[in-house]
């Protein structure tokens, strides 16, 4: 089996709640969770995640720490669910949708969930804090390749900042940069027949504009220790298998704050790699699956929103 893990934007209010109802393994994870952060969300991050408000889930800051809860929450009651242990689990690879990158390298064992849970806490603040230091954004484009991608950045850039930030899915690519060159985006895409539309964002992720971030998460990251991952884990930056080195793959986590999110491409290598393994979308939703099937038709990706009843 391959797992995949969604990204931000995949949260969504009562996420992990029946994971946590019916099985023990997952409400685990969340008491974990809610032991570690304490009350530096302003709640428990258990309770936004079952009970929101949605405002306060959706923020950068909460919403990364909770959707990488919610998919390790899912993963331990698969495993508990089908009776296995973690070295027991038929796991043969893993990836996730920049965020869930680290849902991934914690499955596959690189870091413990309490140390993850910590960068992707810090990972959160400092997206946060840089998004807010520049007014900027991001834009989705419907239908461009990535050579019509990179030619409205060119023809919109301007001077300012404007980039490819995540190459989703052939037809979905997502630009991100400063606030008035995503405004002329909008406009040169349609100029160029193409579908533009402004995500509703905290900034410019995956960006230039995110220097800052990457630079906490580099120094947090140097602190932490890492293992090389026991299955393969995509690189969201490379679109290859991370290296065993422990600081290569620090490095790649940091670069992924200021690199595109090549995901077609891991996703497509991933089950290139490992033909008819099934792979398994971990909660929250079934985002992960929609891109999928637009990637690659032949490949049919099982959700796990909640336990199998």
């Amino acid at each position: 089996m391959m797992i995949v893990c969604p990204g931000q934007g995949a949260q969504v209010v009562g996420m992990g709640k029946a994971w946590a109802g019916l099985v023990p393994e997952s409400r685990a994870v969340f008491d974990e969770a809610d032991s570690v952060l304490g009350d530096s969300l302003g709640s428990p991050l258990s309770s936004l995640c079952f009970d929101g408000p949605t405002e306060t889930l959706n923020r950068t800051d909460v919403s990364q720490p909770a959707l990488y809860t919610c998919a390790v929450a899912s993963w331990r009651g698969i495993l508990a669910s089908w009776g296995w242990s973690e070295s027991e689990a038929p796991l043969v690879a893993a990836a996730g949708l920049s965020l869930g990158e680290y849902s991934a390298l914690h499955v596959a064992g690189s870091f413990s969930f309490a140390d993850g849970l910590r960068l992707v806490a810090l990972r959160g603040r400092a997206m946060q804090s840089a998004a807010e230091a520049v007014a900027s954004g991001m834009v989705a484009l419907i239908g461009a390749d990535e050579a019509q991608a990179e030619a409205v950045c060119d023809r919109a850039r301007a001077g300012g900042v404007l980039v490819c930030a995540n190459f989703n899915a052939p037809g979905q690519v997502v630009l991100s940069g400063d606030a008035e060159a995503c405004s002329r985006a909008e406009a040169v895409a349609g100029e160029m027949g193409l579908r533009a539309k402004a995500l509703s964002v905290a900034g410019a992720f995956h960006s230039p504009i995110m220097q800052p971030a990457a630079e906490a998460l580099a120094e947090a990251l140097s602190g932490v220790d890492i293992v090389a991952p026991r299955v393969p884990v995509w690189s969201n930056v490379t679109a290859e298998v991370h290296d065993s080195d422990a600081d290569e793959i620090r490095r790649r986590l940091a670069e992924q704050l200021t690199s595109p999110v090549r995901w077609a491409s891991c996703f497509g290598a991933m089950v290139r790699a490992y033909p008819g393994a099934s792979v398994h979308e971990l909660a929250p939703g079934k985002t992960l699956g929609g891109m999928g099937r637009r990637i690659d038709r032949s490949v049919k990706v099982q959700s796990h929103d909640g336990p199998e009843v």
